[in-house]
């Protein structure tokens, strides 16, 4: 894994990567803000995320001017980057990491034996689930188009059934809907130096 502080952002990445954010987890659509993006996710412990390509006055100014908690500074930079740009009360987070691909994936999409494969594709999300053979959700996983991309987002396994392959059969089964999708499937999910504005 590359160095974060080797690491530089493509604007065009990170402006796909969070219109498809927006989509997959059903929130507002993301609008520009400080040299960034801005979203009003609404969530109890989220309720605005900002995304940066880079650290810059703007997001400077911004920090100081937030003073409710659960608002989220987001940058592709690294921490040291971010804790300069940033008054005291922000807490950093540890960071997220870019995966990209142009490549199929090896193998195929048939779940492991003792589990079954759902798929739903209610548009603009598709979902899909691995399942035992009473129907309890196992492993989950959705991707979602933007433009000529397409974008992955929690792709999750239950504990107790993990290391059983269930995550590669649910992302192999995603790239299959995905590349009937768009004709390039990529998996964004920019490195993100995260602060959280802790006010009381």
């Amino acid at each position: 894994m590359a160095n974060e502080h080797e690491l530089v952002a493509d604007s065009r990445v990170v402006a796909t990567w969070i219109e498809g954010w927006t989509i997959a987890r059903e929130t507002p659509p993301p609008v520009e803000d400080h040299g960034g993006f801005r979203v009003d996710v609404g969530w109890p412990q989220q309720r605005t995320r900002y995304v940066f390509t880079d650290i810059s006055p703007s997001l400077h100014e911004l920090a100081t001017t937030i003073e409710e908690p659960w608002v989220f500074l987001k940058a592709c930079v690294s921490a040291t980057a971010m804790r300069v740009a940033l008054p005291e009360h922000w807490v950093i987070q540890p960071p997220g990491f870019m995966m990209k691909y142009r490549r199929i994936m090896p193998g195929d999409s048939a779940p492991p034996d003792g589990y079954l494969l759902d798929a739903a594709e209610p548009r603009p999300i598709v979902i899909v689930r691995a399942l035992t053979p009473s129907g309890a959700l196992v492993a989950i996983g959705r991707v979602v188009r933007v433009g000529e991309f397409a974008i992955y987002d929690r792709i999750e396994t239950n504990a107790a059934h993990r290391r059983r392959g269930l995550a590669r059969t649910v992302m192999k089964k995603l790239e299959s809907i995905a590349r009937i999708m768009v004709r390039r499937g990529r998996c964004w999910s920019p490195l993100q130096r995260v602060a959280v504005s802790m006010h009381p």
